[in-house]
């Protein structure tokens, strides 16, 4: 029950405070009442029968297949990251087809980004982790052959424009996902705690109550369970929980730097 008034929260309040205008108490309970059931059905409209899950399902993979081909072709690199991302959901045969089809329907010359994203982005319009979790995993499809190209930059561009995230935070989360995918690599012990700032989000001048706020909150948002409530597939609890290990071991890295 909690969960459905907080999914329509935005009739109830908007409803309720026309009714109280008008009405008083009464009023705003009546218009509170009619303001949810209005969002509910309205939301009901464009999801249709899909549950939050298989709308993140589904935008997942075809936006990974539209980042893939966004510059003419598919490489080995691509297709072998989308396998990988269904070896570490743990996806059965079933789900790895589904996903699969999804995959191909993004590729497709004719593919409208737009009919996928739409319903995702009202759903999760004020869930900022999940969003988060969304654009990290087409990042990383994109950096897959090892950078990013002008035309898969232009179609991240796009989810972001959907999704309603701001050029500066795309920005953030890009340089964030850079330095992750170079702090994976094998390097120097100072170019792993120039990284190891960076997968934080913060200068190496930052000072340690900063440092921690920027670890909290990345861990946070990135917690599996906190996700998955907010409309996470439970399949991607795995790939949420990677990210916090990563996030973890670039502030232990920070830390042991700072005490020596």
């Amino acid at each position: 029950m909690m969960q459905n008034i907080m999914r329509f929260r935005t009739g109830l309040i908007v409803g309720g405070g026309i009714g109280f205008w008008t009405g008083g108490f009464f009023g705003l309970l009546f218009g509170a009442a009619v303001g949810w059931y209005i969002n509910r059905w309205l939301i009901n409209l464009v999801l249709g029968e899909k549950s939050p899950q298989a709308l993140f399902f589904k935008a997942t993979f075809a936006v990974m297949g539209k980042v893939a081909k966004a510059d003419g072709r598919v490489t080995e690199h691509e297709i072998q990251f989308a396998r990988d991302v269904m070896l570490r959901m743990r996806l059965d045969d079933a789900k790895k087809r589904q996903a699969m089809v999804y995959f191909a329907e993004g590729k497709a010359a004719d593919f409208d980004l737009a009919a996928v994203l739409r319903p995702l982005s009202l759903l999760i319009q004020r869930r900022s982790a999940v969003k988060i979790m969304f654009l990290e995993i087409q990042l990383q499809a994109a950096m897959a052959d090892g950078e990013i190209s002008p035309n898969e930059l232009k179609v991240i561009q796009q989810v972001c424009t959907f999704l309603k995230m701001s050029q500066e935070d795309m920005n953030q989360l890009l340089s964030r996902m850079q330095a992750q995918q170079s702090f994976q690599g094998q390097q120097t012990s100072e170019e792993s705690l120039e990284d190891a700032y960076q997968v934080l989000g913060v200068s190496a001048t930052v000072d340690d109550p900063a440092l921690k706020k920027a670890y909290r909150r990345l861990m946070s948002q990135h917690h599996p369970d906190k996700l998955v409530a907010k409309g996470l597939p439970p399949e991607m609890m795995l790939l949420a929980k990677e990210k916090t290990q990563e996030i973890q071991a670039a502030y232990d890295i920070v830390k042991t730097a700072r005490k020596q």
